[in-house]
């Protein structure tokens, strides 16, 4: 990891073919490195899939990280877990529940991951006092799962649906916000935020 600052805004409409070709990278690299099923094709479906990301965007819960004007990652954060995977003892809990990280591949050892969840447990506190960090991971995904773990995250459980494809991302990581790493989670300065910057390159490659 270095101490690279990145630039870091809320998410447009416009960007999301953007995160679409991160999510294409990404399941291209798990399949061919990983040999995990993770994102090879759109849960449940394509229409549904991009209907999600439009509305995290919609929301105000989806940014886009951006290095000198290229992408290089993105994250959804938000103050409320689904009801379908956290019990409603975890729901009363302040946390702040992250999703759809990803980062592009040429930056993937440059802790940019670790470091915007740093970022989003810093401003969980900030906003809304969250205790926790949570996150669902893919089911199947188990080099994802020593990632989290790696981070600090504990494994709470793995849920099981009748269906796999119910639900694929049913294993189940908390992370106290007392541990974040405050230094990295300050990589990260907030620029422009509700657009696209001017001249900002949105495709990953």
């Amino acid at each position: 990891m270095t101490d690279k600052t990145y630039h870091i805004r809320r998410a447009a409409l416009e960007d999301v073919p953007a995160i679409i070709a991160l999510i294409g990278e990404a399941a291209d690299w798990l399949q061919k490195t990983k040999h995990t099923d993770q994102w090879a094709k759109p849960w449940p479906d394509r229409d549904a899939r991009d209907a999600r990301i439009s509305q995290g965007i919609v929301d105000g819960l989806t940014w886009m990280v951006t290095d000198n004007g290229t992408l290089v990652a993105t994250i959804t954060r938000r103050e409320q877990g689904s009801g379908i995977l956290w019990t409603p003892a975890e729901l009363r809990q302040p946390a702040v529940y992250v999703s759809r990280l990803i980062v592009r591949r040429d930056r993937a050892r440059c802790g940019v991951g670790a470091a915007l969840i740093d970022w989003a447990g810093l401003h969980g506190i900030e906003e809304w006092g969250a205790r926790w960090i949570r996150v669902d991971v893919w089911t199947t995904n188990d080099g994802l799962h020593r990632y989290y773990k790696g981070l600090g995250f504990t494994h709470l459980r793995t849920l099981e649906f009748e269906n796999a494809w119910d639900y694929p991302s049913g294993a189940l990581f908390q992370k106290p916000t007392t541990e974040i790493d405050r230094a990295s989670a300050a990589r990260f300065k907030v620029t422009d935020e509700g657009s696209a910057a001017a001249g900002e390159t949105l495709a990953a490659p």
